[in-house]
């Protein structure tokens, strides 16, 4: 019994000691040992040049970027500030699944441990009446499902300059 204790103390400390990789994240989420937020994430990986919190951007892009309703990859669809986005949030179109579904990447969308993670090819579904993306229900990798909340969206801005900036 007495060499077993040593065994598990050993082990314990060796793995104290050790110098580990990344943290796992889990489906659907990059390893990471850093946090990420949605906005410098979105920035870096779409190349649409905006500050400011997530709902912010559909306004700073006016005159800027094209605006629409319709999702194209490496566009950045750009959700409204609501109660439990006091932020908003903003994630890029990976991939266009059909005229009511995209898949997007996106950071900081998950709470607990995986709250400031990577999440890559996430679904994102249309929700609203008149099929224009103003309402939709974003995929969450925890509980394996589309989630059962409505956030409300202003639409894709979209990674190269409008002709309006351009004059």
């Amino acid at each position: 019994m007495r060499l077993f204790l040593l065994a598990v103390a050993g082990g314990a400390l060796s793995a104290c000691g050790s110098t580990r990789g990344p943290i796992a994240a889990g489906y659907g989420y990059e390893a990471s040992s850093g946090y990420q937020s949605c906005v410098p994430y979105a920035r870096a990986r779409s190349g649409i040049d905006l500050r400011g919190d997530g709902w912010q951007w559909w306004e700073a892009a006016a005159g800027r970027y094209d605006r629409g309703q319709t999702p194209r990859p490496g566009a950045v669809l750009v959700l409204q500030r609501t109660s439990r986005l006091r932020d908003g949030h903003v994630a890029v179109v990976a991939r266009v699944m059909g005229p009511r579904e995209i898949r997007v990447d996106h950071a900081n969308w998950a709470s607990g441990g995986l709250k400031g993670r990577v999440a890559r090819d996430q679904a994102v579904v249309d929700v609203s009446e008149r099929n224009d993306w103003s309402a939709v229900r974003v995929w969450y990798p925890p509980a394996n499902v589309v989630g059962n909340t409505v956030f409300p969206a202003y639409g894709f801005i979209l990674p190269y300059r409008s002709w309006a900036s351009a004059e």
